[in-house]
């Protein structure tokens, strides 16, 4: 966790089921613990976009794309201005919330999306 840039981790407990709530959710930001025991992934999500925005951070450069699909589609901050990347996602997606819900979304360095 040490090398993470910025992100929202989640411990589970060894041998939780999928269901199971976990052992703690939280953010990281150049690799510093800064929140803990947020209690949902939501939550914590929404609370790095504010300490982006406070801090006044840049996204990580290799996941610049995630998080502006995350901002101006998932949040509809300054959503009007999207990236050929993040147009193509919002136009080939028929329901785009369910989409990112359910899955990963990551943008390849060949300009690709991948969703797993």
């Amino acid at each position: 966790m040490e090398q993470t840039v910025m992100g929202v981790y989640i411990i589970q407990t060894e041998g939780a089921e999928p269901g199971d709530d976990p052992e703690d959710i939280g953010v990281l930001i150049e690799g510093v613990e800064v929140l803990s025991g947020l209690g949902d992934p939501a939550m914590a999500c929404a609370l790095l976009f504010g300490l982006i925005y406070c801090l006044n951070l840049s996204y990580p450069p290799e996941l610049k794309c995630t998080f502006e699909v995350l901002q101006k589609i998932l949040l509809k901050l300054n959503g009007q201005r999207l990236s050929s990347k993040a147009q193509f996602l919002k136009n080939n997606s028929s329901n785009m919330t369910e989409l990112c819900c359910t899955n990963l979304i990551y943008f390849n360095q060949d300009n690709t999306i991948k969703i797993d």
